[in-house]
């Protein structure tokens, strides 16, 4: 425990002992004066409980208002959700497919939207949107309310492309551009996010091949970003229609496997609306152990109210009166 005005705690120490000097002294008169006037009570033990209880809660009530004014604090240790997440939502045209009602897309934005109101304030929320590329809709941002409505604008388009997908949300995090290194170069130094998760949503069909995803993973992992990849679809796929050709969709598990793992993450699959809500609630945002000073000034003064008021009771109940 700290105080915000250790000086006063001293003030408060002193004053303390005066009080009880002067109560000792006063004590020992009126006892001298009874004494003397043979009015000594026949049954000490209870009269000094019913004489001395009430000055004694008087006393530690004005010892703890004073260390009120001296505000008090504990640290406290909370567990407490905090940092960034990326939601990078495929938005590729196999995301039009129904095998999840009422489609991979929909579905995916309703259960996000339901797993942002649920997290606390101190998460911030960026939105990537990625087909063949891959667009930033949200800086991160703890307006849950703003999220929701970068999620809800989200429209398919395109073909798919993890690396980009990947490369977009590390962006994000760490606040300046990042590109897959030439081959013979050394990996970008980013910095380290431990704090940060990126959420990988998708059905796993990419257009572009999954080595460079999985290069992707390797620049995050190195950042300490954690990749967890949500798998959007139904093992047995379905048929979409783009530009009026009919083309076959169906999961690439183990191309979301290998990214989420490459950065220590886990890959979820979500073959229904109820398994997506199922696993948003089972990613792990890294919780985090905050040891905050929490105030105790109002907690001092309320218990030395309320020894006032037991200390009041008991003289009008003993005595009649307040002595």
């Amino acid at each position: 425990m700290r105080f915000q005005y250790p000086l006063v705690v001293a003030v408060a120490a002193v004053a303390a002992l005066v009080l009880i000097l002067l109560y000792v002294s006063s004590a020992r008169r009126r006892s001298r004066l009874l004494a003397g006037a043979g009015l000594a009570t026949t049954r000490p033990r209870r009269d000094a409980l019913r004489r001395h209880l009430p000055q004694a809660l008087f006393l530690v009530a004005a010892t703890l208002l004073l260390l009120a004014v001296a505000r008090p604090e504990a640290p406290l240790s909370l567990a407490r959700s905090n940092g960034t997440v990326v939601l990078a939502f495929d938005v590729s045209n196999s995301m039009k497919a129904t095998d999840v009602a009422p489609s991979r897309l929909a579905a995916a934005q309703a259960a996000a939207k339901d797993f942002v109101d649920a997290q606390p304030d101190g998460v911030s929320f960026g939105i990537v949107a990625f087909d063949d590329g891959a667009l930033l809709t949200q800086q991160p941002t703890t307006d849950h309310a703003a999220t929701n409505a970068a999620i809800q604008r989200l429209r398919v388009n395109g073909g798919t492309s993890l690396s980009q997908a990947v490369l977009a949300s590390l962006t994000v995090v760490v606040g300046k551009t990042v590109t897959l290194p030439r081959e013979g170069e050394p990996a970008p130094d980013l910095g380290y996010f431990g704090n940060a998760t990126i959420v990988l949503l998708t059905d796993g069909d990419d257009n572009t091949g999954g080595d460079n995803a999985v290069t992707a993973a390797g620049l995050a992992a190195k950042a300490g970003v954690r990749i967890e990849t949500v798998g959007v679809g139904t093992v047995d796929g379905a048929t979409v229609e783009v530009d009026g050709v009919q083309r076959a969709t169906a999961l690439d598990e183990d191309l979301l496997t290998r990214i989420a793992q490459t950065t220590a993450g886990n890959y979820h699959r979500a073959d229904s609306a109820d398994a997506l809500h199922d696993v948003y609630q089972h990613l792990d945002l890294r919780l985090t152990v905050q040891r905050k000073p929490l105030e105790l000034t109002g907690a001092a003064a309320a218990l030395a109210v309320l020894l006032l008021t037991v200390g009041g009771i008991l003289m009008t109940t003993w005595f009649g009166r307040i002595l």
